[in-house]
């Protein structure tokens, strides 16, 4: 270092830190979505009331039950999935600090010395053979290596870092918004196979009152060895399907919990077995007519998928950047002396800068290569990220085309359970008047069996249908878009 005052050293090192002027980013512009305007014609709904029609501004406005909601927050609390979301988005956050810190310098403070031992004689310093001692020491601080950013390569790739953290973020909240829809789907179809059990449980009471009333009547000429055997084969079929529904409703259990992510309470068992059955639950609101087909836009997924298309356009800019000069600035700034008790009197400031160029003539085309993979993954993000718009429109579309045939296909069931009561009582009271063999009987005892387990099966795909609806639609239709907000390095421009 140079002896000298303290002022151009503080000049220099300030001078190093201006950010640069400009950015090769391309200019970003959202992709045409590549679907219809409007939905299918197969998704159109009924006008609603207005009571159902209230904006969705929370999920507990949409799942209205207690029991789901309680198992819901538990979910939001405790499950592991949405934790390891969680930690990916504070990872993703603490890249882009690391990132957006390259914007500035690193300034360090310094102390050294610096003692060697000369030999007289090889250098001609003193007749003698005393060695000579060398010695210096200096204290300050210091801007190592610092790239001053004049093509606006480290501002893109800080605004990648941005692009990718808030797709990392957003991620987050579909992860979020799957976790809500699955406990609700989990817990629908715990009290469907818990209904199942049910209605099966009431049909092998049946059949062994059947069964020990065929035997009866075999017994004393009546009946046949045909029909004992036919209501025997009947009742281990229900036996069989018993031991089917209370398997599932375990396993539906089992999902529950996982997802949940810890024991569910007694008390939230004891709530859950109150509900005998899907008829039981809290009913979803409607979705009101004249949805816009652009809503999707506000689904978490695809605003991710948009941020990652970003990322891939700021890191065209970095790619570009690099065709050009590198500037970097080595500056320290202090006081040094060749002895330490005068280290710090006056006259012993110093300072040194060590600007250095670095332009790149050859790299047998590494750097082209570079900014066409760059070009190339946008392309890809492109693609994805209309892929992910399309297949969001059609998840909406199915959901609102079984919006509007479930409500007839579970009034038909309705119907159908109805009717094959009223003709299993008439074969029943017909059999045991004796008019017609138990065969009959068995016949109708089987369709009001298989009636009845359809018009479960119908109301779950139904309200899982109004579920997957909620979630497709980014969860709910009456929240407003959020800004995007901008990275430091974009007011740095």
């Amino acid at each position: 270092m140079r002896p000298s005052s303290l002022l151009p050293g503080f000049t220099l090192i300030a001078l190093s830190v201006l950010p640069g002027g400009c950015t090769m980013i391309p200019h970003y512009q959202r992709p045409d979505a590549p679907v219809s305007t409007t939905w299918p014609a197969a998704g159109k709904t009924p006008a609603q009331n207005a009571e159902n029609t209230a904006l969705m501004q929370d999920w507990r406005g949409f799942y209205r039950d207690p029991v789901m909601q309680a198992l819901i927050a538990m979910a939001l609390q405790n499950n592991r999935d949405l934790r390891i979301a969680q930690q990916q988005t504070q990872a993703a956050s603490a890249q882009f600090d690391i990132e957006n810190a390259a914007l500035f310098p690193t300034l360090n403070g310094t102390a050294g010395a610096n003692v060697q031992k000369m030999n007289s004689r090889i250098w001609s310093l003193s007749q003698g053979n005393a060695p000579i001692y060398m010695r210096q020491y200096a204290v300050g601080f210091g801007v190592s290596a610092y790239e001053v950013d004049l093509w606006g390569r480290i501002r893109s790739a800080s605004r990648a870092s941005f692009d990718r953290y808030m797709a990392s973020a957003l991620n987050q909240q579909a992860m979020r918004l799957s976790i809500i829809s699955s406990v609700a789907t989990a817990l629908l179809n715990w009290i469907a196979n818990n209904q199942a059990v049910m209605v099966t449980q009431n049909v092998l009471e049946n059949r062994h009152h059947a069964y020990d009333l065929v035997k009866q009547t075999a017994a004393v000429g009546t009946g046949t060895q045909l029909d004992v055997a036919e209501a025997e084969t009947a009742l281990h079929d229900a036996e069989a399907n018993l031991q089917i529904y209370t398997r599932q409703r375990a396993e539906a259990l089992d999902q529950l919990t996982l997802l949940v992510g810890t024991p569910l309470p007694d008390a939230t068992i004891h709530a859950m077995n109150a509900r005998p059955s899907l008829a039981s639950v809290t009913p979803f609101p409607d979705v009101p007519e004249g949805l816009p087909s652009d809503m999707i836009a506000r689904r978490p997924d695809i605003a991710a998928s948009e941020s990652a298309l970003r990322a891939a356009n700021d890191d065209i800019g970095a790619a570009r950047a690099e065709f050009f000069p590198k500037i970097q600035i080595t500056a320290a700034n202090g006081t040094a002396s060749n002895n330490i008790t005068r280290l710090f009197q006056s006259g012993m400031g110093a300072w040194n800068v060590a600007p250095q160029i670095t332009l790149p003539l050859f790299d047998a085309g590494r750097l082209t290569a570079q900014l066409h993979q760059a070009h190339a993954r946008k392309s890809e993000e492109v693609a994805r990220y209309e892929h992910t718009v399309q297949t969001a429109f059609r998840e909406v579309a199915d959901a609102l085309a079984g919006r509007e045939t479930f409500n007839g296909q579970n009034i038909a069931r309705e119907a159908s359970v109805t009717a094959s009561q009223r003709q299993y009582t008439l074969a029943l009271q017909r059999f045991r008047a004796g008019y017609d063999p138990y065969l009959a009987t068995l016949v109708a005892q089987r369709t009001l069996y298989s009636s009845e387990l359809a018009a479960i099966t119908t109301r779950l795909e139904a309200m899982s249908n109004s579920v997957t609806l909620y979630k497709a639609l980014g969860g709910g239709w009456g929240k407003s878009i959020p800004a995007r907000k901008s990275p430091l390095a974009d007011h740095l421009l």
